[in-house]
C-alpha cells in the first residue's frame, strides 16, 4: 500500500451508541511511508455537551464547538481524504464505531467501505510488545518521538505523533531496503570527483620505526603474535 492516512477523532464521551458524537477528525498522508505534507483536520459541533472527563482530555469548550460545522458539512472532505488509502487508527475499533455511527444518521455505508482498509496500529504494539503499556504517549517515549507538545489531546496532533509511531512499529526489511537504496542513491549524487587527486605518501623515519618496533614487542608478551610476516617481505 502506497497511500495511507493516519486518522484520530476526539469525541464527547466514550460510547457512540449512548449519543456520545465526535467534535474533531483528523488525519495526515503518507506516501511510501513518508509523510507528503497532506493532512485533513475539521472540528464539528456535536450539538451536546462533552463528559467532563473528556472535556478535561481535550479541552473543547462547547462554546468553541457551537460555531463549527455539523458533521453532516465535513463528511464529504473526510471521505474524498481517505478514498483509496489505508486507514491507520491506535485502537481502530473505537474511533471506527463513532465514525460508522455519524454515518449511519446520515445514511451513509460504513466507514471501511470508503477506504481500502483499516489497521489497528494499537493490535501491531500489543503483538511486538506483549505486556507492555501500549498507548500513544508510551509508544512515543519507546521509540524515542517528541510529544512534548501534547498537554491536551487534538486529533491532528495525535495523528502526526502516530504517524511518526506507526513508521517505527512498521520498519520491516521493505523499509530498511528502501533507505539503504535512499542512502545509496544521495551519496552517489553527493560524492566529489577524485579521480584526478594524487595524495602525498609519507614514509615513516628510522625513529619512528623503531618506536613501532619496541611497541610490538611489548605487545607479544608470548612471541606468538599473529601479525609477525613468517618470512621477511621481499
Amino acid at each position: 500500500m502506497t497511500r495511507q492516512v493516519i486518522l484520530d477523532t476526539e469525541t464527547t464521551g466514550l460510547n457512540p451508541g449512548s449519543g456520545d458524537r465526535i467534535i474533531e477528525v483528523a488525519g495526515v498522508e503518507l506516501l511510501k511511508r513518508r509523510p507528503s505534507g497532506r493532512h485533513f483536520q475539521r472540528y464539528v459541533n456535536p450539538r451536546r455537551s462533552s463528559h467532563p472527563d473528556a472535556l478535561r482530555v481535550h479541552g473543547l469548550t462547547d462554546e468553541f464547538l457551537s460555531g463549527m460545522p455539523l458533521f453532516e458539512q465535513v463528511v464529504d472532505d473526510l471521505l474524498e481524504f481517505v478514498h483509496g488509502a489505508e486507514v491507520v487508527i491506535h485502537n481502530a475499533a473505537f474511533d471506527v464505531a463513532f465514525l460508522d455511527a455519524e454515518l449511519e444518521r446520515l445514511g451513509r455505508a460504513p466507514f471501511e467501505s470508503h477506504c481500502a482498509g483499516i489497521t489497528d496500529s494499537l493490535a501491531i504494539a500489543r503483538e511486538q510488545f506483549p505486556g507492555k503499556f501500549n498507548s500513544l504517549d508510551a509508544l512515543c517515549k519507546r521509540f524515542g518521538v517528541d510529544n512534548t507538545r501534547r498537554t491536551l489531546h487534538g486529533a491532528l496532533l495525535d495523528a502526526e505523533l502516530l504517524a511518526e509511531v506507526y513508521v517505527w512499529l512498521t520498519r520491516g526489511q521493505d523499509s530498511l531496503v528502501m533507505e539503504l537504496e535512499d542512502s545509496q542513491q544521495a551519496g552517489a549524487e553527493q560524492a566529489a570527483d577524485l579521480s584526478g587527486l594524487q595524495l602525498r605518501v609519507l614514509a615513516a623515519s628510522e625513529a619512528e620505526l623503531r618506536e613501532h618496533e619496541a611497541i610490538l614487542q611489548v605487545l607479544d608478551k608470548g612471541g606468538k603474535a599473529v601479525w609477525k610476516p613468517t618470512a621477511a617481505p621481499t
